[in-house]
């Protein structure tokens, strides 16, 4: 079974499958407090499983519930703001 857990100190979110690590979006914080994704990948092997949607919708879960907000660095993080409208409200506005 696929675990998805928000990692805070490692500063992702990350995908397991027991107990391996399968997939990650991660961010680093910047001196303003916001999160800038920068990374979202799955194994090869695990492709196609929706993963990469599932862990960016937890960073934005999180974000939401600790009042930050993030900047879309990766290509798929600028992709799923484009298209899930309903992120919006966690988008830096540069």
């Amino acid at each position: 079974m696929i675990e998805i857990l928000f990692e805070e100190n490692n500063k992702r979110v990350a995908a397991y499958d027991e107990g391996n690590l399968i997939g990650k979006c991660t961010y680093f914080v910047d001196k303003d407090g916001v999160w800038n994704v920068d990374h979202t990948i799955v194994e090869k092997e695990y492709g196609g499983l929706g993963l990469g949607g599932k862990l960016f919708s937890e960073v934005i879960t999180n974000a939401r519930l600790k009042g930050k907000k993030i900047n879309p660095i990766c290509s798929f993080a600028v992709a799923a703001f484009e298209k899930n409208k309903e992120y919006r409200d966690v988008l830096n506005k540069l």
